[in-house]
């Protein structure tokens, strides 16, 4: 995807894990000014598109720019043509946002006598708590302005000099031209053809699509990378991370009686470890593989060990509540008597 310039082109066709930006940086950062660098002083550190897989995306724009520092800076803006799917959010100009809960074919949509299906159906509950009067207003004003063919004004106040649209006037403009003075419409159902029992408000509003994709936020992840420290998987869905159990979770399994779930998800799904333990003094110990046996670093024998399987992220906690145990005792002094 590069450019003869090091960097994509506006127009150029990128996928998941392509390089758009071939960047190198120094390996030594504090040399002395003066000294020349060669090509093996410098490591190679792309930047490189994370994206869905086969997804085709376009590059947009590039911008090249310098910060503060007289740095060039290099931007990429990129753009992909996404088709509306369920899941996706939209949101109407009055905060009255939701995701698309399914996809309904044309014909099986409701129609008006005039021949119009709507676009969008919104359920009619999210409007006594959210008090959006304007969007209402935005309905009546829209079907009016769309019948008359001029601008209305968006306020729901009607002001001195006349230029504010009050429901009443919208309402004769929508009756002059053949619609119900409250903006509802008879519809027929799409699917069976008949008339529906109930009068249904429709008009046109402003929708825009909102970020919150389910593209972007789909993950799932059988096995994968895992945390250094505590063996456990990595969080999160750009690191391809695990799905976590939480707390909650944890308490629905336990009141549900699921016993052995709880203990696949919490130790065989996560952080699986296999530790000695010492019967006679309860400490952890460990396993020589040359000898092979087991062995306690407190009593010095091997004789009451047992095997023991825990989360590795519990025995680290072990460890370190040891540690701070010993810690502890060093910084007391001790006492005279």
């Amino acid at each position: 995807a590069l450019d003869e310039d090091g960097f994509v082109a506006p127009g150029q066709i990128i996928r998941n894990h392509d390089i758009y930006v071939n960047k190198q940086t120094p390996k030594v950062t504090n040399r002395t000014p003066g000294t020349a660098l060669t090509d093996r002083d410098y490591r190679d550190s792309p930047a490189v598109y994370k994206g869905v897989d086969g997804e085709t995306t376009v590059v947009d724009r590039v911008m090249l720019c310098s910060d503060t520092n007289d740095k060039l800076t290099i931007k990429c803006i990129i753009r992909h043509t996404r088709r509306p799917e369920v899941g996706d959010k939209f949101s109407s100009r009055h905060g009255q946002k939701g995701v698309c809960g399914t996809i309904v074919q044309q014909e099986d949509f409701p129609f008006s006598e005039k021949g119009i299906c709507p676009d969008l159906i919104m359920n009619p509950h999210g409007f006594p708590s959210r008090m959006t009067i304007g969007k209402m207003i935005e309905l009546l004003g829209g079907k009016a302005g769309v019948s008359c063919g001029r601008f209305h004004y968006g306020s729901i106040f009607g002001e001195p000099s006349g230029n504010a649209d009050k429901v009443e006037d919208i309402s004769h403009t929508l009756v002059k031209h053949g619609f119900s003075y409250s903006g509802k419409d008879f519809l027929y159902s799409g699917i069976l053809g008949h008339p529906l029992q109930a009068y249904v408000f429709m008009g046109p509003i402003y929708y825009q699509k909102l970020k919150h994709m389910v593209l972007d936020k789909m993950h799932a992840r059988a096995s994968g990378p895992r945390v250094l420290l505590t063996r456990q998987p990595t969080e999160g869905r750009s690191r391809d991370g695990g799905l976590r159990l939480g707390e909650m979770e944890r308490d629905c399994l336990i009141a549900y009686g699921a016993s052995m779930l709880i203990f696949e998800r919490l130790l065989l799904s996560s952080d699986p470890y296999q530790v000695q333990v010492c019967r006679k003094c309860g400490l952890l110990g460990y396993y020589n593989y040359k000898l092979k046996t087991s062995f306690c670093s407190m009593c010095k024998n091997g004789e009451n060990m047992a095997k023991m399987r825990m989360p590795y992220a519990c025995k680290l906690l072990f460890q370190v509540l040891c540690i701070v145990k010993v810690l502890a005792a060093l910084a007391v002094p001790a006492q005279h008597g």
